[in-house]
């Protein structure tokens, strides 16, 4: 099951997968969101491209396009495997 967890990751764009959410704007090689599991004014959501990562400077939660899923969503892992499968 691992395998097929990766694959589909690498097949996926994490930008491709948040900017379907949220509105992102680009910050050098990265992007940056206002976030969406907390209040704020000032974007603090951060997304890598290059490590296929989200971080929330603000609230302090990050992970890859499945955890972002699952916390957006309310999913649970298997999911958000199938919605991104």
């Amino acid at each position: 099951m691992s395998s097929s967890v990766e694959q589909i990751k690498e097949k996926l764009s994490i930008v491709d997968v948040i900017s379907s959410y949220l509105k992102l704007e680009k910050a050098g090689g990265n992007y940056k969101a206002v976030c969406p599991f907390h209040n704020e004014k000032s974007p603090s959501f951060m997304i890598s491209p290059e490590r296929g990562m989200w971080h929330c400077f603000g609230c302090q939660k990050g992970g890859d396009a499945y955890s972002f899923l699952m916390e957006y969503e309310h999913m649970d892992f298997p999911e958000a495997l199938r919605t991104l499968a």
